[in-house]
């Protein structure tokens, strides 16, 4: 056998189980055993069998009407489990102070939660002023510019869902906000997804813009944002895509990090 070729798998039903797994999580919905099989070339026997075990385990359950599988419980505890450990947090941290150092401006990442953002990590740069986005806090996400990187990365239906009428667009002052509809709300998405960054000038405390950009997963589905926050009379208009190429580098920086996938 040659360096190039592939070694077997020394435990085949291990890698088989969770290949099934990856393939169930990275689809929308539940899968015929069929499918399963035709996808990942496995012998269908193997793959009933495969199933049989994680069903019993629940980390799948068969949906017996619609003669499918899909995720089970135990799947979505491990998903639990993963949020407690507080990994983005954990993987981003570091990178935010990398970027803090290199820039000179304070940094956030934050995911989305509901119609708002929460903010899980706050790298604040020396001499900057305390920030509303510290750890815990949440925000209105079309006022934001991590909740609208996360928002441009979404599709449009799902926008549309958490946005159905003028109600879901909060306010944080009397003033009325600049994105109060959506359809200037649908509009500002297109713009930052040409862009491939989003912004806000002063929506969320007056003097202070920020840059950010939407972190993803393998799917390409975002799961959460990384920004810089800084005071607009100190960092004019024409430098912000400067340092937005420096935040979408930080933002799929962690994207590699989190799923361990490799950037095209």
């Amino acid at each position: 056998m040659t360096n190039t070729e592939l070694k077997p798998s020394k435990v085949p039903a291990a890698e088989n189980t969770l290949r099934i797994l990856k393939l169930l999580s990275s689809k929308r919905g539940p899968l015929a055993a069929s499918t399963i099989a035709t996808t990942l070339e496995l012998p269908r026997s193997s793959v009933y069998h495969l199933l049989g075990v994680m069903e019993q385990s629940g980390f799948v359950m068969h949906l017996h009407e619609e003669q499918r599988y899909g995720l089970g419980v135990a799947a979505f505890e491990l998903s639990s489990a993963y949020s407690r450990q507080e990994p983005l947090s954990r993987l981003g941290r570091p990178l935010l102070a990398a970027l803090v150092d290199k820039l000179g401006e304070s940094a956030h990442l934050a995911v989305l939660h509901g119609r708002d953002v929460l903010y899980i990590v706050e790298e604040r740069a020396k001499h900057r002023p305390s920030l509303v986005t510290d750890v815990g806090v949440r925000l209105p996400s079309h006022l934001t510019a991590t909740g609208r990187a996360i928002l441009a990365a979404l599709p449009k239906s799902q926008v549309r869902a958490l946005y159905p009428n003028a109600a879901a667009f909060s306010s944080l002052t009397e003033v009325p906000a600049p994105i109060a509809k959506y359809s200037t709300l649908s509009a500002h998405l297109d713009q930052v997804r040409l862009r491939g960054y989003s912004t806000e000038n002063g929506e969320i405390s007056d003097g202070f813009g920020s840059v950010a950009a939407a972190v993803t997963d393998h799917l390409g589905w975002p799961v959460a944002a990384v920004a810089v926050t800084f005071l607009e009379e100190k960092v004019p208009a024409e430098k912000w895509p400067d340092l937005a190429a420096h935040v979408i580098k930080v933002a799929g920086e962690l994207s590699v990090r989190i799923y361990g996938r490799r950037e095209g």
